[in-house]
Formats: C-alpha cells, structure tokens, sequence
C-alpha cells in the first residue's frame, strides 16, 4: 500500500514498500523539523525556489537520484550533486518515462515558467500500481484528459491557490478532466497572495462530485489504495 504526505506547498512524499521519492522538496511550510526520512528519487518540476527546495541537499543526504527535465537539472547538478546522482545522467523530457527502484515516472507538460528547461509535471507508478499525477505548477488545460485517458489516476496532486497556478474553480475542472478518483490541493495559502483551500472545496463539490477531495494539513499522511 502506497502513502503519501503532504510537507506543504507543493512538496510530497510518497512511499510504497522500501521505495521512496519526494517531489519539489520545498519545506518552508512543513511543521518544525519535519523532513523526509528516506529518498530513493527526488523529483522536481521546475526550478523555481519554492520547488527545488531542499532538493540537492536532500539528495546529498540520502544518496537519492534527482529526477527533473533536461536543462533543470544540469542547473541542479551544478549546485554540487554528482551526475551518477542525476536520473539518466541528464534528465528526461516531455512524455518520457524512466523508472528507478521500482518506481515508473512519466513526466507531463505543465503551463508555467521556468529559468532552465520547461515546468513539468509528472505521473508517478509505485510498485504497488498506485497512480499519482503531481500536475506542477499550471494552469488548466484540455489535454490533461488525454493522461485520464491513458492512466488510471487514483490521486491527483493539485495547484489551486490562483495567481501563479490554477485556482479552484480551474482545478475543479481538471479533476473532472483527468477522472482521477481522488485529489489532494496543494499550493495553497503558503503565501498572503495565494488564495486558500475553501474555493477549491466548493468548486470541486459542485463541477467534480464523483471525484473525493482530500484537504490535508502539512505534516498529514494518507493511503492510496491502487484502483479502489
């Protein structure tokens, strides 16, 4: 059975088994001290300071690969983490799929900025058959239900704080796109301009009611029961 938890922001950490990877490890908004224990692959979907984080200190701790796309991660690389440490020596790019301890990891457009490479999202697989979707940071676009066509998604990891990514209104639409059967907001409320989760809660009951929303608190861990 796969786990995961939200350290806030858009930082999570999923975990199946003995396999481990945590995305956009960017802990400002993690209670006092809370950091992941065990990382085999750290993701990040683009290089913005409130997504890499912690990301090549995380990996330097714990001897996890970095996963980002081409370009991102030669930038993270050049901040001291090794190239044996760098998923596919170099990254992976839009669609592609790589998979490390067991872990599958397809990566997904995001509509954003970014200073290196492109913003990203990804379509993770654990080795239970769990299927997560951490859009990144995005606004809405159609083509999400091309991934609800192609993968069965059991959670999705959602920006709905407005201003930079999609609101909730937006993100109420996405669930219904990607059909997934659950889904967690994030990027919500870390900062005085982001908008908080009750829009999204409202939107989501009203445009995605088959869909069940999970509102957590940082720090809060839930399971994931592939398909159910």
């Amino acid at each position: 059975m796969s786990e995961i938890t939200w350290y806030g922001h858009s930082a999570f950490g999923i975990t199946c088994g003995d396999a481990a990877v945590v995305i956009d490890p960017f802990f400002h908004a993690s209670p006092e001290g809370l950091r992941p224990r065990k990382a085999d692959l750290v993701l990040v979907t683009h290089d913005h300071g409130d997504h890499t984080g912690e990301a090549v200190a995380l990996c330097q701790a714990t001897g996890a690969k970095l996963g980002a796309i081409v370009g991102t991660a030669a930038k993270l690389a050049a901040q001291g983490l090794p190239e044996g440490q760098v998923l596919n020596g170099i990254g992976f790019n839009m669609g592609g799929t790589l998979t490390h301890k067991g872990i599958a990891v397809t990566m997904t457009q995001a509509f954003h900025s970014s200073d290196s490479g492109s913003p990203a999202g990804y379509i993770v697989r654990m080795p239970d058959g769990a299927v997560i979707y951490h859009a990144g940071d995005t606004c809405l676009f159609s083509s999400m239900s091309l991934w609800g066509q192609l993968y069965t998604i059991d959670v999705a990891l959602l920006p709905v704080g407005g201003v930079f990514t999609m609101d909730g209104p937006q993100a109420a639409i996405a669930c219904r796109l990607l059909r997934c059967r659950a889904a967690i907001p994030m990027h919500w409320g870390t900062f005085p301009v982001l908008d908080g989760v009750e829009p999204f809660l409202a939107a989501a009951a009203e445009k995605a009611p088959e869909c069940r929303i999970i509102a957590m608190k940082p720090g809060e861990t839930t399971t994931v029961t592939p398909g159910a």
